[in-house]
């Protein structure tokens, strides 16, 4: 059993980079990639302790890209995460993230929640400070009864607090991605919010950049989505991938490699992932 798609502290998630990979040992997976937002400054930790431990690591991150209806996350996976193009483009993301965290602060201070950046910043422990910190603090503080009613009520997209936040296209994100060396699948599809027909058309433009796989297995795909996205990989010669999105304490519903319990992705989607970074590693 394998996971492919996993946060640490240098994101949103709440565990180290080590602590990820050791608990990755500890369930009996037998390979687990890393896959911070917009962030790799996590990779070399994780893949060093995945060595110590004995399991494979794969080296990942995860990209929004700008979409005008639902969610666009692209995952890189089998990243040269030292080529300098993609630590110039991340940062760039992440200089627009923090320039959104500026105003979520201050729209949040309208409102009437007296947060200040410390308090926000402290619950991040490291680099990237995101909207899940924000929820955080809101918490700590008593001012939401979770942190889910948190992005219900206030965070969430067209909430009070909202601010949007400088994305790259869907075809740079996937370039930044294929010019690392690196496989770009498209993360969670359902956020996409499409319609079959639309979902197919918007797979088939992105297979058209250079998309080469789709995340199929994830913790919220209902079976029916399972069905309909494995069907796209199959028409348009896609891997297949699948993972978590574990976050650890920011999302405790969800388990390492099991999801919300039923979630198994097969050892083998690892292999053929590898197989495939090798190749486009060569190409470079």
């Amino acid at each position: 059993m394998i996971d492919l798609h996993t946060h640490s502290t240098f994101s949103d998630g709440s565990q180290t980079p080590k602590e990820l990979a050791e608990q990755a040992k500890r369930i009996g997976l037998t390979a687990i990639a890393l896959t911070d937002h917009d962030c790799t400054d996590g990779l070399d930790l994780f893949l060093d302790t995945c060595i110590a431990c004995g399991i494979i690591g794969i080296p990942g991150v995860e990209i929004s890209a700008d979409m005008n209806k639902g969610t666009m996350h692209i995952l890189g996976y089998m990243i040269n995460h030292k080529k300098e193009a993609l630590q110039s483009m991340l940062k760039r993301i992440r200089e627009g993230r923090s320039d959104r965290n500026e105003k979520i602060l201050e729209k949040l201070n309208k409102i009437g929640f007296a947060l200040t950046w410390n308090e926000v910043a402290e619950l991040a422990e490291e680099e990237v400070v995101g909207r899940p910190h924000f929820a955080a603090a809101m918490l700590k503080k008593g001012y939401i009864p979770s942190k889910e009613a948190a992005f219900d009520l206030y965070l969430g997209k067209g909430k009070p607090a909202y601010c949007d936040r400088f994305r790259l296209s869907p075809a740079d994100s996937i370039a930044a991605i294929n010019n690392a060396g690196g496989v770009a699948v498209l993360a969670h599809p359902f956020t996409l919010e499409l319609n079959p027909q639309d979902m197919r058309d918007c797979v088939k433009s992105l297979q058209e950049h250079g998309l080469g796989g789709i995340e199929v297995h994830y913790s919220e795909h209902t079976k029916l989505q399972t069905e309909q996205y494995l069907k796209l990989a199959k028409e348009f010669g896609l891997l297949v991938t699948g993972g978590s999105d574990f976050h650890g304490e920011m999302n405790p519903a969800v388990k390492l490699g099991y999801g919300f319990g039923s979630l198994n992705v097969s050892d083998e989607l690892a292999f053929l992932l590898q197989k495939s970074g090798r190749q486009r590693d060569g190409d470079i």
